[in-house]
């Protein structure tokens, strides 16, 4: 295999990726090239890029594109980098979660990617150092276990799929060395990530229908805007369920939502009356109707105490419950041992309110947990760019907690341009400046910053 040709392959992409083509003033990066005889002869033979500022020879600093080659056919091994002289510019964006998000979503079964790219005490797995297909460059490995953050086992590097990692690799690089300046040069490296981190298009619907064929008791979480509760009637209405809606908040309780009794105001004479509560409602339905589905839909289901809400019906929620002698009394005259087998529960709840109530490790056991995370729709009044911006801010800055408080696609819907921007000057805007003075997404203040400016002529800072 040439080395030749592939030092051409990668030159030509990293100008297709926006590095310019290297001048005595404008240094795109470094080349090194250590590919001699004797180096191939597993005594350190590496070539690829490395950070601007560094020499062109000796010791280096920082994140690098780096190729391990062989000779006679035998397998590569592409890399992400670090100096052996370690961090100088880049330790903070070794700290960055989607540095690793991004390369972990390159690498394979025979591959590996750090959890910690700071890291760079801890040496390579024996996935990689013991590997039979390896042992050519086993030397040359050992000198460098522990500054390879990542790393791709590639059998035939000028076969289309060999190229096709190596573009992947190199695609990375430019995004944290921030080559593209244009939108062809983002295009392309898109294109060369596409393969790799193209997300798997998974029908939320269905795959919620499935979960209810063996968990009845079903909680909805995710970002706002991500269609938790339109989902949640979508799901009863393509069942055929027989639906009842209820939406918590901080002042619900047991007699809201169970069984209480409430003064009776239209009697001259002080007296009072039974009330049944929501889920008691849909329950009585359900007893009396076995041949029918029922559902009730409990939305943002955290907003209140549940432990007061539910009660000694908490019980009730539990998972392929036996038949049980121990009868929970939903009010005086109904007293049950299970709930029935056509009743279920769908809950919704928004894992960006920062306000709300801790959902204890009970409920969490009694209930099944479908995320539905913000994506893409097809729809002339959606906004893909704006929302491609946001959410390529939240997965290069975002740790994997702060993922959950991406807005979701809802927030990108508009009959026009007009009301997108309105939409992002007193929704999406606030979120955000809101999120930064909790001391979120600290990481992101300064991309978020640019993004409103230049969408909106509105600063964060102001």
């Amino acid at each position: 295999m040439s080395i030749e040709s592939i030092r051409e392959f990668i030159k030509e992409k990293s100008i297709e990726f926006g590095a310019k083509p290297e001048n005595e003033f404008n240094k795109p990066y470094v080349e090194r090239n250590n590919t001699g005889k004797e180096a191939l002869k597993d005594n350190g033979a590496y070539f690829g890029f490395i950070h601007s500022e560094e020499e062109a020879s000796g010791p280096f600093h920082d994140f690098s594109f780096t190729i391990f080659p062989s000779e006679n056919d035998k397998p590569w091994l592409i890399c992400l980098g670090v100096g052996s002289s370690g961090f100088k510019n880049d330790y903070e964006l070794a700290t960055f979660p989607g540095l690793r998000r991004l390369y972990s979503r390159l690498t394979n079964d025979r591959g590996f990617c750090k959890s910690d790219f700071s890291d760079i005490e801890t040496s390579l797995p024996k996935s990689i150092t013991a590997n039979s297909d390896l042992q050519h460059l086993k030397n040359t490995i050992k000198t460098y276990t522990k500054v390879l953050p990542a790393c791709q086992i590639v059998d035939n590097p000028e076969s289309i799929d060999g190229k096709k990692v190596i573009a992947a690799f190199l695609a990375g690089y430019a995004k944290l060395r921030d080559w593209p300046t244009n939108k062809s040069h983002r295009k392309a490296i898109s294109d060369a990530l596409e393969p790799f981190i193209k997300d798997e298009l998974v029908d939320d619907s269905v795959e919620i229908k499935k979960l209810f064929e063996d968990r009845k008791y079903l909680v909805l979480q995710g970002p706002p805007g991500t269609g938790k509760t339109r989902m949640a009637k979508k799901v009863a209405n393509e069942i055929g369920a027989r639906t009842f809606f209820t939406q918590f908040h901080a002042e619900t309780t047991f007699s809201d939502f169970i069984y209480g009794i409430r003064p009776d105001i239209k009697n001259k004479e002080l007296s009072y009356k039974e009330t049944l509560g929501i889920f008691t409602q849909s329950l009585k339905y359900a007893l009396n109707n076995d041949n029918e589905k029922v559902i009730l839909i409990v939305d943002e289901i955290n907003r209140a105490n549940l432990s007061n809400v539910l009660g000694p019906v908490f019980y009730l929620f539990e998972h392929k419950m036996e038949v049980s002698n121990i009868q929970i009394e939903i009010t005086p005259e109904l007293k049950i041992t299970k709930l029935p087998e056509n009743f279920y529960v769908i809950a919704t709840m928004n894992t960006a309110d920062r306000s709300l109530a801790v959902v204890d490790f009970a409920l969490r056991r009694r209930f099944a947990w479908y995320s539905l995370k913000p994506k893409p729709i097809k729809a002339k009044s959606f906004y893909k760019e704006d929302f491609a911006r946001i959410q390529e801010i939240f997965d290069w800055y975002a740790s994997s907690s702060e993922l959950s408080l991406q807005p979701g696609q809802g927030y990108f819907i508009a009959d026009s341009n007009e009301e997108m921007e309105n939409r992002i000057k007193y929704e999406i805007f606030p979120l955000v400046r809101e999120y930064l003075q909790e001391g979120l997404l600290k990481n992101a203040k300064e991309e978020f910053n640019n993004y409103f400016t230049s969408r909106i002529n509105q600063s964060l800072f102001e």
